[in-house]
This record gives structure tokens, sequence and C-alpha cells, in this order.
């Protein structure tokens, strides 16, 4: 996913050190938050999703909705975990009434978002997932918008060293 906003790229070497990453951003995140996540399959997105959920304080179990397209979570705002790996075409997502939970009062978790860019919003955290190696991962996080960009300064200055004018982010020292 393309964004002309600026970029922090993170590189993390197990599921939990993902997953701490998720938990950061969601403790961040506010009521109409939305990530748009991308990678390849196995790349960690919903590890990332399952942090992110802890982070807005769901303490249930957090799955991958493939087959049935969005899983809601309780948290301290309502959480939309939305999987469009099966989505062919974004107009199926209109009986699926998608403006309640991408343009909500809760948080949207969008594994496969770029199936479809056009219905995104604007103010919006697209990450996307690289697989390096078997416990490795790139991830590379762009705000696009205020509410997003506040939300990642924050989750970034929550124990995460950002080095560089591109902002470079390391999970370790």
């Amino acid at each position: 996913m393309q964004s002309s906003a600026a970029h922090h790229v993170l590189v993390t070497r197990s599921a939990e050190e993902t997953r701490e990453l998720g938990r950061h951003l969601g403790g961040c995140l506010l009521a109409g938050g939305f990530v748009a996540l991308t990678g390849d399959l196995g790349s960690g997105k919903t590890v990332l999703v399952q942090g992110i959920a802890e982070g807005l304080g769901c303490t249930g179990d957090v799955s991958s909705p493939s087959f049935v397209i969005v899983n809601q979570y309780r948290g301290r705002v309502p959480i939309y975990h939305v999987d469009l790996y099966r989505v062919t075409d974004p107009r199926s997502l209109e009986d699926l009434g998608y403006r309640e939970f991408f343009y909500g009062d809760g948080v949207a978790l969008v594994e496969w978002a770029d199936r479809v860019p056009d219905l995104l919003p604007a103010d919006r955290l697209d990450v996307s997932l690289e697989l390096v190696a078997a416990d490795e991962r790139r991830i590379t996080i762009a705000a696009r918008g205020a509410l997003h960009a506040a939300a990642l300064r924050a989750a970034l200055s929550r124990g995460r060293r950002v080095e560089g004018t591109e902002g470079r982010a390391d999970t370790h020292d």
C-alpha cells in the first residue's frame, strides 16, 4: 500500500515481539481508528492484530475471520477484525454493511486491505508486514491523517527506540 506519509520501519524477531508492537499500537488507538494491514500469508498480520486487540483491552481469543470476513470483539471500544483474503469483489462488502465497521465508533483492523483501496478511510494506519526470516518481520507503518499520526507517535514512544530521519525503528538495542 503506497503512502505519501512519513513511515517507520520496525523489525520484530519473534511472534511475541510482533504481538508487543500490536499492544503498543492498540493502547494508543481511539474510536474511529483504522488499521489497514497488508502482507503475504504467514507474514504476521493476525499476530499483530492479536496484540492490537490486547492493547485495546480485549481479553478473549482473537482469530482470523477468513471464512466469516468479520469478527467483533469487546475492548474499551468495539473492535472489528476484518479479513478480506476471500473477497474478490469489493461490492460484496456492501451486503456486510462495511461502513459500520470501517467508519463506525470502534477500531477496524483490516487484513488484506489492499483488496479494497477505494473503500479505505483517508485517516488510517497503513501497516505492511514482510517475512524476512523464519521469525523476523519487517513492519512498515505509515500514518495518514492527524488521528493516526498522533496514535503512531504515542505508540512508538512506548518503549521503542526510533532512529534516523526516515523514522526507522528497531525492536532491539
